[in-house]
């Protein structure tokens, strides 16, 4: 920067003015001339006399005595001479900026050429004295500050004053700090405050006359020399971060995050230095430490001319001069200025964090002492955990104090499990923890403290808290890596592990070269080509002989600087912004940077590699070119981290669980690239890349599929060791996310290409076994450790785990194997991860893949025995939390059984479901485990709350009405008939078409009949038949049924009720005889009479004359009736001869068959309904009787009958979906781009027809994301549903056809639905349009409320005769702003609006610029809106309360989702995570699946919820309560045999 300009150093060397006339004569003379002069001066300013003037006259007067001065100033510190010397100079500067009667005249007339006289003689009072070092100490601080005063206040100096000035400065530090440190000191203790002092002064003299270029080169050279001070380091840091903070504000803007510093350093930096000063001291000042990475080779520091002239004074051994004490502190200063680096880098990226800089660090042996030498390390078989502990409470911490609002994690938060933790002690004592050479052996323990901020935390991280995103109008990569860059990539490969084949530098910071070559000769030693052996087997003697350490001793004290740099690069390239390009020098470099820190062959640098893994979180998720060679070596480090359960090696540095959180956000990033690059094969980076063996197994690239192993065993031991539930939930979430994709990946055929477990892929494998988990595959398929515990702790875990998991179907085993086990041990009183679990457990079941019963069986009876525990807890423990974890469990449960039907099949399984759902209920079960039954009758009703209750019996009604009926023949859509009274009767044979046809009865108190008795009325079927629609808690169904009473097979043969027809006559009648017949034989005529017998006269004995003509006219009369009888006789024989057979009026026929019936009498006594105890009211009990009639000529029955019918079956979800291209930040802009599809990208499309199918809203029957267009009877048939959706293909739309206002995508599955809308952007109308049609709808809304008393045709529309008056034109939309719904209707209650928003984004960094806010009113659902009262569902959305899920497309063809505000009450939802990486084949199902969590989540977490079931049996109990008829059972029963068409005899009520 400075080569062309001269250094002032030759010329400070050379300079005279500080030797006075006095040094030529013998010391006593000067002595005592001095003491002469300076007394009366001295007392001259300390007199009290109201005149103090100065004796000194003239020029000549005062330069003599100020040669006197000059001298004095040098003399011990045993008397007052030098003091008063001090008092005289001090007063005599300020002529400067003040007039004083005690300064000379000759001074105040010429004060600039004095005052720099005066400074060069000062110079004189800091070379340092043996004795009396506290008063030397006092008077250098009061010069020290009237130099500030002086450079502050003065405002007449000229620029020559503020050369020399300045010159003073650099040259009482170079005299100081240019030496090594004694300890004890002047410059130990003077350090702060002249190198303070130097810049403060620097600043003004930067605002009113700028240092001319040598000036800086001779600041920047001499600083060199200081570095060994930690003040310098130290002040330098905070100087140039309030220079930075200035620099932010007029660079970038307000808009920019502040970098924020506390005022003491902000009010260095003068007010009045303009920007293009501030620029310009920013970049001087910035170089002015030189390399801050020569802080971490002593060989360096230690070669200053005064370094070596003063080792060189006292030993006379130039070798020894590194081993110098002061040195020590080297790795400390080291990692102050490379916090000071990682401070600048944030404040550029716009990473907001405060930065408090002005406190000195403890001792670096507090922070990281000596670590044990390297045959120590062996000795423990690398197993001892360097002596490092946390600073001391009352010291400024070397950790990230330079951060915003950093939250605290909880103290409770421990990692190690409950049944092995121990008890041991987390206080941080007050004492300095010091190591001495003899204590290297036992280094001190290490007490961890979570509740402090680690060491490498990475900024503004906690335990809860997302990390937040850098500053959109950061600077771009290159320009960052362009100022820090050089120092961030030498700092990140310093005292790296280099080896013999090394070309050997001077210095020992390793670059890119040396590293290659380096490992050329590592893979060619026997150490390089075993290095799976024990670190321990590690021989030394290849290891480069380290001239700053023993030759057994690595340097690993400087491993925190290195860490912050290798932290601080991660963050840079993590920043990258979507499109932007990077040097690929600069990416080689960090990649390089990368693997160095990630090595775990022969040494791991636990500090390097905590500090990559907590700063790269989003490394694979940001488009770097060529990241993905880096996939080994972090799936080795998280193979160190994950499965080790106490990470007590990493306690040190870094808070556990924030380490294990990182690791996991990287894991989950790194999930889909095995599927999705499958055979690609990675090149292996150093790993033989150089070596002269062609045979070498370390040439062969790995592919990516091979990985997949590895990926899902750290994974798999992940879950096993994780204690912390925000970190299992996201491990939960990407378990179904690989178990998902690879059931995809199966299903669709990809999966032909093979992992060959034994060829040459496994080979390679085997041979980067050095990167893996330590499982190598035997003949025998048995694992292995290839490492020791001590080193690979938990790894013994994953043995198991590398069986039968390449599949999806083995991991969909091993995972359900694996949270079931967890669920109802460690898990089930933890009510996050229960319910994290549970929903992973519901994904599961949604897997396609075929599954043994027997492990859906375990799922199922896993959930059953969680349920059985919950429900068991003492009263204590029963909350509403706990009662949630119940319910979603019942839900879990009815996920399983309704995706697998069949497993109730089995009578074990149906058996426990039902036990559970009996629990559920009534609070026990009847059959214990004693044996002991009790009867349902005999129980006494003790749910755990009404919830559980209400779902259990929601599951009973899964059981017994959606098992093996879903989808039912009316589609997906509606699980209910889409049959109603008015489509019943359009379609039966009667003449009228009034609802009073039907007869309302109630069963129970819960199911609502309407009956229709059709007349028939034809003789081909001429039996009773009744059409039923049955109103109950699971919805609206219709059934037709008749009587029967004959055998199918008979029916089929002949008709019904004819009689059999007779055979037909003979003619042949046979002979006729004419018998006379006789009353009595003929031998009753041969008996004799007897008296008796004449007894009875004869006729003729007894008649008279008289008698006798009456007698001859009656046998007149008789004589002409037989006449008139044989005539007729004859007549008839006639006739009966000529009539055919049979005679129809003679002869016997059946009776016809009824043609009229009154059905619904004959039903209900068929099913023992007209009993009269079932008319009768239950005693002792408000409900009514088992069967009531409900009166329907009421006024309003028939609305509420509608109103019932629009109350939902399932719960209904709304997702609004928006695409956001970059730089877009309004509304319309957003709304504009789903009209074509040019503007949109093809996969965007793609995802829209993965989360649901095309529907039409005019005849969609279910949910459509709007309560005005919704649950409609659907009047088309699935070809014209696929018709619709080919028409929809040929269109040319970006998604915007998907509004709501036409068409809408929908999914339903048999317990939810889910409406997917695509707004797009409406054109606003002239305000008179709008004011007309405001007057038009209320015009229509006040004509509505007398038509709602009218018997209407009924519909499934939520408001059917506001919606039949209104135009298609005028249809409300759900992109309509302002949606008003009519007078005179209630809007059900509906529940708390579950709704969901979904942002595809094409540039990552456009999420802040979201504008969430403004979209809110296109997300209408009507459900915002109710006139009801007694139920406040109007709610006040915020943007925070909304969840928003952001999708963002990579360039490997992965996308990055982002997940905000779907944190609530029970933590994280899953299975989508901020930070997961998910395929193109998962996208669809992980993002619906996410959503129907979320929403089951907020209807968890609110007090007024109800399920549906439920708020439908409260809307049958009210329409019981309202419409009644109270008949007494006489009256009922005369009831049931009038018309219906005449309506119900109604008794009137009494009071």
């Amino acid at each position: 920067m400075y080569s062309e300009w001269r250094s002032l150093q030759l010329i400070i060397q050379s300079d005279r003015g500080h030797i006075s006339v006095l040094h030529s004569y013998p010391n006593n003379v000067g002595k005592d001339v001095a003491h002469a002069v300076v007394r009366p001066l001295g007392l001259g300013l300390n007199s009290s006399a109201s005149s103090n003037e100065s004796i000194l006259r003239t020029d000549k007067e005062v330069k003599w005595t100020m040669e006197v001065l000059c001298y004095g100033l040098t003399l011990p510190l045993d008397g007052e001479t030098v003091k008063l010397c001090v008092d005289v100079y001090t007063d005599w500067i300020m002529a400067l900026v003040s007039r004083r009667d005690s300064i000379p005249q000759p001074i105040i007339k010429e004060p600039n050429l004095y005052v720099q006289t005066i400074l060069k003689h000062l110079q004189n009072l800091f070379v340092p004295r043996t004795e009396y070092a506290h008063n030397q100490i006092t008077l250098c601080l009061r010069v020290l500050a009237a130099v500030q005063k002086l450079a502050h206040e003065s405002a007449n100096m000229s620029r020559e004053t503020w050369e020399v000035l300045l010159l003073f400065l650099l040259q009482i530090n170079d005299s100081l700090l240019a030496a090594p440190t004694i300890s004890g000191g002047l410059a130990e203790n003077l350090a702060d405050k002249l190198i303070g002092v130097l810049f403060e002064v620097w600043f003004l003299a930067c605002t009113r006359c700028f240092p001319t270029p040598p000036y800086w080169k001779t600041a920047r050279e001499m600083l060199a020399n200081w570095r060994h001070h930690p003040a310098v380091v130290e002040q330098w840091s905070k100087v140039i971060c309030a220079l930075t903070s200035r620099l932010l504000r007029f660079t970038y803007g307000p808009s920019f995050p502040p970098f924020k510093v506390p005022d003491e350093d902000a009010n260095l930096i003068p007010a009045e230095m303009d920007n293009d000063c501030v620029a310009q001291t920013w970049f001087r000042i910035l170089h002015m430490l030189s390399n801050p990475v020569d802080l971490s080779n002593p060989a360096i520091i230690s070669t200053t001319p005064t370094f070596q002239e003063q080792i060189l004074n006292v030993t006379g051994m130039a070798q020894e001069m590194i081993q110098h004490p002061c040195l020590k502190q080297l790795p400390q200063i080291f990692f102050r200025a490379m916090r000071g680096i990682s401070c600048l880098v944030d404040a550029f990226l716009g990473i907001a964090r405060i930065n408090i800089i002005r406190e000195r660090l403890p001792p670096y042996e507090e922070f990281f002492p000596r670590l044990p030498s390297f045959q120590e390390n062996q000795a423990a078989s690398w197993g001892a955990t360097a002596g490092i502990s946390r600073p001391r409470s009352d010291s400024a911490p070397p950790t990230p104090v330079n951060r915003l609002n950093m939250p605290q994690a909880s103290s409770t938060m421990n990692t190690t499990p409950p049944h092995s933790r121990r008890i041991r002690s987390v206080t941080v004592t007050k004492t300095t923890v010091k190591t001495s050479s003899g204590s290297t052996a036992h280094p001190p323990k290490v007490t961890h403290q979570t509740s402090t901020t680690s060491p490498l935390s990475s900024p503004n991280q906690t335990c809860s808290e997302p990390r937040p995103l850098p500053a959109p109008t950061r600077p771009k990569v290159n320009s960052v890596l362009n100022l820090f860059g050089q120092w961030l990539f030498d700092a990140g490969l310093v005292h790296c592990r280099l080896h013999s084949g090394m070309n050997r530098d001077g210095s020992m910071t390793a670059s890119f070269i040396q590293i290659l070559l380096s490992y050329k000769s590592c893979i060619t030693t026997p150490a390089g080509l075993d290095v799976r052996r024990k670190p321990s087997q590690i021989s030394t003697e290849n290891m480069v002989a380290n001239p700053l350490f023993d030759a057994n001793e690595f340097p690993d004290n400087y491993e925190a600087g290195r860490a912050e740099a290798c932290g601080t690069l991660c963050r840079i390239f993590c920043s990258k912004k979507t499109g932007e390009e990077i040097l690929p020098v600069y990416l080689s470099r960090f990649y390089m940077v990368l693997i160095q820190g990630l090595q775990i062959n022969d040494f791991i640098c636990r500090p390097v590699l905590a500090s990559i893994i907590l700063n790269s979180p989003a490394l694979f998720c940001s488009d770097l070119k060529g990241i993905d060679v880096l996939v080994p070596y972090f799936i080795s480090a998280l193979e160190i981290i994950l499965p080790d359960r106490e990470l007590s090696k990493f306690k040190a540095y870094v808070n556990p669980t924030e380490l294990r959180r990182a690791s996991i956000h990287i894991l989950l990033s790194m999930l889909p690239l095995p599927h999705h690059f499958g055979t690609v094969k990675a090149e292996v980076l150093l790993e033989g890349k150089f070596s002269s063996e062609e045979s070498s197994s370390h040439d062969k690239p790995v592919t990516f599929l091979s990985l997949k192993l590895r990926l899902v065993n750290v994974l798999i031991g992940a879950l096993q060791t994780e204690t912390d539930p925000n970190n299992t939930q996201m491990i939960l979430g990407a378990m179904l996310n690989i178990v998902q994709d690879s059931a995809l990946l199966e299903a669709i055929g990809s999966s032909q290409t093979e992992l060959n477990v034994g060829g040459s892929t496994h080979a390679s494998l085997k041979s980067h076994s050095r990167n893996s988990s330590g499982i190598s595959m035997t003949s025998t398929g048995s694992s292995e450790a290839t490492t020791p515990d001590s080193e690979r702790p938990a790894q013994a875990l994953l043995r198991d785990y590398a069986l039968h998991t390449d599949t999806a179907t083995g991991l969909l085993i091993r995972s359900i194997h694996l949270v079931t086990q967890r669920l109802n041990s460690q898990w089930r009183q933890d009510m996050s991860i229960s319910l994290a679990a549970l929903e992973l457990l519901s994904g599961l079941a949604k897997v396609k893949v075929s599954v043994d019963s027997s492990d859906r069986k375990r799922a199922v009876s896993s959930v059953c025995s969680y349920i059985v525990y919950q429900c068991s807890r003492p009263a204590p423990f029963h909350s509403r939390d706990m009662h949630s974890m119940i319910v979603a469990a019942f839900q879990c449960l009815c996920v399983w059984l309704t995706e697998h039907p069949d497993m109730l099949n089995e009578k074990d399984c149906l058996i426990e479901v039902l036990e559970i759902v009996e629990l559920g209920i009534s609070g026990s079960k009847s059959k214990t485990n004693d044996q002991e039954v009790r009867y349902k009758g005999d129980k006494e009703l003790n749910p755990a709350s009404m919830r559980v209750k209400d779902a259990a019996e929601a599951t009973l009604t899964c059981i017994m009405q959606l098992l093996g009926a879903f989808p039912s023949p009316s589609g997906p859509a509606s699980p209910c008939s889409l049959l109603n009274e008015e489509t019943l009767i359009k379609y039966s044979r009667l003449t009228s078409t009034s609802k009073n046809h039907f007869r309302y009865f109630v069963l129970d108190n819960s199911i609502i009949l309407a009956m229709l008795e059709q007349p028939l009325g034809n003789d081909q079927n001429p039996c009773p038949s009744v059409t039923v629609l049955l109103r109950g808690m699971s919805g609206r169904h219709a059934w037709t049924m008749q009587l029967h009473h004959q055998p199918r097979g008979s029916r089929a043969n002949q008709k019904a009720f004819v009689p059999e027809p007779h055979p037909p006559p003979k003619d042949n009648m046979g002979i006729k005889y004419n018998v006379k017949h006789r009353p009595f034989p003929e031998e009753v005529d041969k008996i004799p009479f007897v008296k008796a017998d004449l007894s009875i006269p004869d006729l003729h004995d007894i008649v008279t004359d008289q008698m006798g003509v009456q007698h001859e006219k009656l046998k007149k009369l008789m004589a002409s009736q037989i006449l008139y009888e044989n005539a007729l006789e004859q007549v008839s024989e006639e006739r009966l001869s000529k009539t055919l057979f049979p005679d129809s009026d003679t002869e016997c026929i059946p009776p016809p068959p009824a043609q009229e019936f009154q059905t619904a009498r004959l039903l209900l006594s068929h099913f023992g309904f007209l009993s009269l105890e079932a008319l009768k009211e239950p005693g002792n009990s408000r409900l009514p009787p088992h069967l009531i009639a409900l009166d329907s000529t009421l006024a309003g029955f028939f609305d509420d009958i509608s109103y019932l019918d629009l109350l939902p079956c399932r719960p209904f979800e709304t997702v609004f979906v928006f695409y956001m291209k970059p730089g877009q930040k309004t509304s319309q802009e957003i709304l504009r781009n789903v009209e074509s599809s040019s503007n949109v990208q093809s996969n965007f499309l793609e995802f829209l027809l993965s989360l649901g199918w095309p529907v039409d809203v005019g005849k969609h029957p279910g949910w459509t994301g709007h309560v005005s267009t919704s649950w409609q009877i659907n009047a088309g048939n699935d070809d014209e549903g696929k018709q619709q959706k080919d028409e929809l293909m040929q269109e040319d739309t970006g998604g915007g056809v998907f509004n709501g206002e036409k068409n809408a995508l929908y999914y339903a599955d048999a317990l939810t639905e889910i409406a997917f809308v695509v707004p797009s952007f409406v054109e606003s109308c002239t305000d008179s349009l709008e004011s007309g049609l405001a007057m038009q709808e209320s015009e229509m809304q006040m004509d509505l409320l007398p038509s709602l008393l009218k018997q209407t045709p009924l519909t499934l529309e939520l408001f059917p005769n506001h919606s039949d008056s209104l135009g298609n034109s005028q249809r409300p939309s759900p992109t309509q702003k302002a949606k008003r719904l009519p007078l005179g209707r209630t809007v059900p209650p509906l529940g708390p609006e579950t709704k969901v928003i979904v942002v595809w984004v094409e540039r990552f960094d456009d999420i802040e610029s979201f504008p969430l806010n403004d979209l809110l009113p296109e997300t209408s659902t009507g459900v915002e809106t109710s006139t009801n009262s007694s139920t406040s569902l109007r709610t006040t959305t915020s943007d925070k309360d909304v969840p928003v899920i952001f999708i963002h497309p990579l360039k490997t063809g992965l996308f990055r989702m982002k997940v905000q505000g779907a944190t609530g009450k029970f933590s994280i939802v899953i299975p989508l995570v901020d930070g997961m990486v998910v395929s193109r084949r998962a996208l669809g199902f992980l993002v619906r699946q996410t959503i129907i969590n979320i929403c089951r989540r907020k209807r968890l977490e609110s007090d007024s919820y109800n399920p549906p079931h439920v708020r439908r049996k409260q809307k049958i109990a009210d329409l019981v309560h309202k419409y009644r008829n109270k008949l007494l059972e006489p009256e009922f029963y005369t009831s049931l045999f009038q018309e219906t068409c005449f309506g119900f005899w109604v008794r009137p009520l009494v009071p």
